[in-house]
């Protein structure tokens, strides 16, 4: 190796360090060693919301002692923990004329939803998309598995777990797929603030699956890589109703793992034309090596593939005209709803929160509830298609 050589690998490790060091600081600043990340109260119109109910039919059930009473705030209003939506979600099944009415989850017979979030291209809204997807699962009734697949860990940040200095004795998916002595994926299971939201984070641990994958391959063949994530989930099968994984930006080993285990896929789009040039080079990808791991006795049965724009622009005439274009070539497999692109959920990011966390005082009030109802809206789009999948009306979510 040259002098030159030399001196960008130290310079590389030195500006390493040096961030590293700086994001700790920043993160001691708001997020001190002690700290836990907590959900905020909800008012009474976003539980009932939650729960698919009338503000005003809730608070009859109230005066009627026909559910617990909850904290009041002094100016005389409710605020509702999620344990609190938890225990009236349960006591209104408990009375419903017709099952599942405000329990969404699985019932006998009914399998485990894996849904891989993908793209090709960093800068999609991957990340973004998967985190509010797993938390408005969780916040409507699901059991919802969050797995942390992409070793730069935004994800995992984004729900308080710090890579650098929270994982450095492992605890990844990577440790339950891991050819040589893995262990038991409940291992590296993490409770959440959130209820019924679990997560397995991730770091660059996870890059050894890639370098370890190809040596297995020879000794055993496709099949030591491409079952690792679905065996592993075998085992929780009947803990959790939806998993989703939040897969890292490329066609890797983990990723096709992933997508092996899936039973649904959601690709990310950002409407402009180079992103959509990077995804079809991605697809074919995808479709020549689904085909390769399919040859070697992969059993890829998705029940869906949808097309997800994000950071859409309201408005835009060539973001507008992009969505317009992918429709055209995949009808109905395009999402019919658009995550759109908002200060508010970037805002809500520099602080680590989704937008179901952040409170919406701290935000101009159009801004958010335009935000929010986007999001929603693509949320609840992909929880009908979960019910759906199970044989049941998903209009109904």
């Amino acid at each position: 190796m040259s002098e030159d050589e030399q001196a960008l690998d130290i310079a590389i490790g030195r500006y390493a360090e040096l961030l590293a060091a700086n994001l700790n600081a920043q993160r001691e600043i708001h997020f001190p060693p002690d700290a836990r990340k907590f959900m905020r109260s909800l008012t009474s119109g976003e539980a009932a919301e939650l729960l698919g109910v009338d503000h005003t039919y809730l608070r009859k059930l109230h005066r009627e002692n026909k559910i617990p009473d909850v904290q009041m705030t002094g100016g005389n209003h409710r605020r509702y923990t999620l344990d609190d939506v938890g225990e009236i979600r349960k006591i209104l099944e408990s009375n419903a004329k017709k099952p599942g009415t405000y329990l969404p989850g699985r019932r006998d017979g009914e399998t485990l939803q894996v849904i891989s979030v993908v793209n090709f291209k960093g800068g999609s809204g991957k990340t973004t998309t998967s985190a509010h997807l797993a938390q408005r699962l969780a916040l409507k009734g699901f059991r919802v598995l969050a797995i942390d697949l992409d070793p730069q860990a935004s994800f995992s940040a984004l729900h308080g777990i710090q890579p650098e200095t929270d994982l450095l004795d492992g605890g990844t998916l990577y440790d339950a797929v891991r050819y040589d002595d893995p262990v038991p994926i409940r291992d590296v299971i993490r409770k959440t603030y959130i209820r019924d939201l679990d997560l397995i984070p991730g770091n660059l641990e996870l890059m050894e699956f890639e370098h370890e994958t190809p040596a297995a391959i020879q000794k055993g063949g496709a099949k030591a890589f491409f079952a690792r994530v679905s065996d592993a989930l075998d085992i929780i099968e009947a803990d959790y109703d939806v998993v989703v994984i939040d897969c890292p930006p490329q066609l890797g080993f983990l990723t096709m793992s992933a997508l092996s285990a899936s039973s649904g896929v959601l690709v990310t789009v950002h409407p402009q034309m180079l992103d959509l040039m990077s995804m079809s080079q991605f697809l074919r990808m995808t479709a020549d090596l689904l085909g390769i791991i399919r040859d070697a006795g992969a059993n890829l049965r998705f029940d869906w593939l949808r097309f997800l724009p994000t950071r859409y622009k309201v408005g835009d005439a060539p973001q507008t005209e992009v969505v317009t274009f992918i429709r055209s070539l995949f009808g109905r497999s395009v999402m019919v709803n658009h995550m759109v692109e908002s200060t508010a959920i970037s805002d809500a990011g520099l602080t680590k929160q989704t937008l179901y966390e952040a409170e919406r005082k701290d935000f101009t009030r159009t801004t958010f509830e335009r935000a929010l109802d986007s999001m929603n809206a693509v949320n609840d789009e992909i929880a009908a298609l979960i019910q759906t999948t199970w044989g049941r009306d998903g209009t109904k979510i």
